[in-house]
């Protein structure tokens, strides 16, 4: 049977997410993308909480691009430092780095997140 690509995605996502898991000192940044938008959760996988999250509606005059995401990576990294988060896990849920996904991790690591 012949594979969609999301469903790909979601194989690659589950397979790194075996590895991939944030703890209270060094928590998860997770990445969403659909066609519409763009989300960001910094997650604490031993207590199963998300300690900061930001999505592309709360930023005045951002689109889904690349400079939206750039937008989006600055302000996840005001958010984190404010909440005392410095160190991340980079966990990009199965997305290539590349574009968008590539934008926002770099912009967060300018704003002060170290991966």
């Amino acid at each position: 049977m012949k594979k969609i690509r999301n469903n790909k995605r979601i194989h690659r996502a589950r397979r790194v997410r075996a590895k991939v898991s944030g703890t209270a000192t060094r928590p998860r940044l997770n990445v969403f993308r659909s066609l519409r938008s763009m989300s960001v959760q910094i997650i604490d996988d031993t207590n199963h909480t998300t300690l900061v999250g930001a999505n592309l509606d709360e930023i005045k005059g951002a689109k889904n691009t690349v400079e939206g995401a750039e937008k989006l990576g600055t302000l996840i990294a005001k958010k984190a430092t404010k909440e005392g988060v410095t160190e991340v896990v980079f966990y990009r849920a199965g997305y290539q780095y590349h574009g968008k996904v590539k934008a926002i991790a770099e912009s967060a690591r300018k704003g002060g997140l170290k991966f």
